[in-house]
């Protein structure tokens, strides 16, 4: 997974911290869980602001079905 496969870090994410509300994650502490993931392979240092937002986004769509 690169930084732009958001909907699908969002899923991993999702699996394995199902319990988290995406949304009361600051972006220091996403941007270490992605780097964390199994099968996440790109820069760290290609990160930015938007990329995490829409990462963080994706996971909240994953968390939110959940809660349903």
């Amino acid at each position: 997974m690169k930084w732009t496969d958001a909907e699908d870090i969002g899923i991993s994410l999702h699996e394995q911290f199902p319990d988290i509300d995406p949304l009361t994650v600051r972006f220091t502490d996403l941007r270490a869980k992605v780097l964390a993931l199994p099968g996440f392979d790109d820069d760290a240092k290609a990160s930015n602001e938007p990329k995490l937002e829409a990462i963080q986004m994706a996971w909240y769509e994953e968390w939110k079905d959940s809660q349903e």
